[in-house]
This record gives structure tokens, sequence and C-alpha cells, in this order.
């Protein structure tokens, strides 16, 4: 059993290139999304 296929990751290939993928494309847009938000807020 790999580290991934664990914890909240209790789904069969949870550690594969494409859940990785967009997971960390999902994150890395979530965290991007609101910096441009706060910045535009903050800059109006």
């Amino acid at each position: 059993m790999s580290e991934f296929n664990r914890g909240i990751m209790k789904f069969d290939n949870a550690d594969s290139p494409l859940a990785i993928t967009l997971s960390a494309i999902f994150v890395l847009g979530t965290i991007g999304v609101l910096l441009w938000w706060g910045y535009t807020v903050a800059y109006l």
C-alpha cells in the first residue's frame, strides 16, 4: 500500500500521476484566485 492510499485519500489510484496533477492544479489555481481577488480588492 502506498503512502497516498491512506487517510483521506482512501480510493484506488490515489497516487496516480493524473490524480496528483489534478489536485495540484486545483490547489494552485485556488491560491491564485485568492491572491488575485485580494489584490483587486486591496488596490481598487
